[in-house]
């Protein structure tokens, strides 16, 4: 009964759409109908402004972190915070607040690796950041960032935080697909080009 109600509010955490609550209550926008239609912080950044975007980046952040940190101070079990880190990212991407909808996962999957692996975590991102610089494109770092998270894992020998670093990934590459299809075709909205 613990590990249902506890994956339960993982899940109901993980699901408040802060972006949204964000961009409609400070700039009178809905971001599920502008930008790429996400509730994740680039599409705020992208419609709302970079603060906006930087606010709503914590706090999906923070619905990853804090289950795990909490679940973390009454057990260690690899399934248990596997199954609660796979709960927050399941909420923010498929919200019972927003009839299944959400955002992304990348930030709300920082938080749960933040948590758990916050080495494994920088160099992922540094990964992320250099992807980004290098391309303009956030989409291509955030996929960069959900497969070397794994890799990462393998190579330092984190190997019971592999599987959920693997479902998170697909998860991720499967909330890209309409990016990944951009990237193909060459019309990705790109950082570096707005700024040429």
């Amino acid at each position: 009964m613990v590990t249902i109600f506890w994956l339960g509010i993982s899940y109901l955490l993980g699901a408040v759409p802060f972006g949204l609550l964000i961009a409609k209550v400070f700039c009178k926008v809905d971001p599920l109908s502008q930008g790429s239609k996400s509730t994740g912080a680039t599409n705020i950044a992208r419609t709302c402004g970079l603060g906006y975007g930087i606010l709503t980046l914590v706090l999906d952040v923070f619905k990853g972190w804090f289950p795990i940190i909490v679940a973390t101070s009454f057990t260690h079990s690899a399934t248990f915070l596997t199954l609660t880190g796979l709960a927050a990212v399941a909420g923010h991407m498929y919200s019972v607040f927003l009839n299944g909808k959400g955002g992304k996962g990348v930030a709300t999957t920082v938080g749960v690796f933040l948590a758990l692996a916050p080495g494994v975590l920088f160099w992922s991102i540094v990964v992320f950041a250099m992807v980004i610089i290098a391309s303009g494109y956030v989409s291509m770092g955030s996929l960069c960032l959900a497969t070397a998270l794994p890799v990462f894992l393998l190579v330092s020998g984190h190997f019971s935080l592999l599987i959920l670093a693997l479902v998170l990934m697909a998860l991720i590459f499967w909330k890209h697909r309409d990016n990944i299809e951009r990237l193909r075709a060459g019309n990705e909205h790109s950082w570096k080009k707005k700024k040429e």
